[in-house]
């Protein structure tokens, strides 16, 4: 039903029982789940049926969904309301809900009542992203990785790219795919932009990481970023960051510091800012060390560290600090 070929459905007659199943045959000390929906619902249930300890973490905003689904849109406020009391229902059954960043938290405890919840990172491996020297091209260029669907407003990027002034070089790498490339190719071509921008679509492991390494600034003009780990990623590479100030996104970016936040849909103020840092190479190298001193808080040792603790909780073994 969901309008989107990356969304793939399991249906509750499949998934329930083959989750069952998987705890039997697993028998794990304690359950972990990253989703509520169908397979994660199914896992939810076997855990708590076999009393097993159970963690869970969200990294759902059901607002993403909607806009790929036939509900009519005067109905859609009340299905994200129900959604949000749903996602509580079944993590309501957890020991320990945690989601990515403090503005993620905040969601579950606003609409899903999970008031004890509380903030993990997804954590990064930092030093693969860190290893990769920089290669500067003839013009600096601005980066963006993710999918190319409606909430990420990369038209946004596009319009404010196409307005910087004659003097300001600069190109734009567009890493990634969606329901919007078509849509957003077409925009870039009829903005005169040509050779400027390019959309490489999906790329391997290896490539992305030469993506950052060859890129001087990172834009995430998305508004609906529980953590978002691209820029996570960027900012390992030594990238100052020009981020929507949206959802989580201020939590990684310090205005002035590694980059700046603008304000969602307000081109100009992109453009702006993209002008600002594209013609000053020194700020740029200057808010990239930052960048790589603020990603230290969020690297994937600590991440591993705080969840074992969580395990060790809900198991009885020893206290958590929250």
């Amino acid at each position: 039903y969901y309008q989107h070929d990356g969304f793939q459905v399991c249906m509750p007659w499949e998934a329930f029982p083959a989750t069952s199943a998987l705890m039997d045959e697993i028998d794990p000390d304690v359950v972990h789940t990253n989703a509520h929906m169908v397979v994660g619902r199914g896992v939810v249930r076997a855990a708590h049926r076999t009393g097993r300890p159970l963690v869970a973490t969200n990294h759902l905003m059901p607002e993403n969904l909607i806009g790929y689904s036939p509900i009519p849109r005067p109905l859609r406020g009340m299905f994200n309301r129900w959604a949000w009391r749903d996602l509580g229902r079944v993590f309501g059954k957890a020991q320990v809900v945690t989601a990515p960043t403090p503005r993620a938290v905040e969601l579950l405890v606003r609409h899903a009542g999970l008031v004890d919840a509380i903030p993990v990172s997804c954590g990064i491996d930092a030093d693969r992203y860190r290893a990769i020297p920089h290669t500067s091209g003839p013009v600096p260029t601005v980066l963006f990785v993710g999918r190319l669907d409606q909430e990420k407003r990369v038209d946004e990027l596009i319009r404010a790219f196409a307005a910087l002034p004659d003097d300001v070089p600069g190109r734009l790498e567009i890493v990634g795919d969606g329901a919007r490339r078509e849509e957003w190719t077409a925009l870039a071509a009829a903005s005169g932009l040509g050779e400027r921008v390019r959309f490489r679509g999906f790329i391997s492991e290896q490539e992305l990481l030469e993506a950052y390494a060859g890129a001087d600034v990172f834009c995430m003009p998305g508004i609906a970023e529980l953590q978002s780990l691209v820029t996570l990623e960027a900012m390992a590479a030594g990238l100052p960051v020009i981020a929507a100030n949206a959802m989580a996104l201020p939590h990684l970016v310090r205005p002035g510091r590694n980059g700046w936040l603008y304000t969602p849909g307000d081109v100009a103020e992109l453009t702006t800012r993209l002008a600002a840092l594209l013609g000053d190479a020194a700020t740029r190298r200057r808010m990239g060390a930052a960048s790589r001193e603020i990603v230290a808080a969020h690297g994937s040792e600590a991440t591993l560290d705080r969840f074992e603790g969580i395990y060790a909780q809900v198991l009885g073994r020893e206290a958590v600090g929250m």
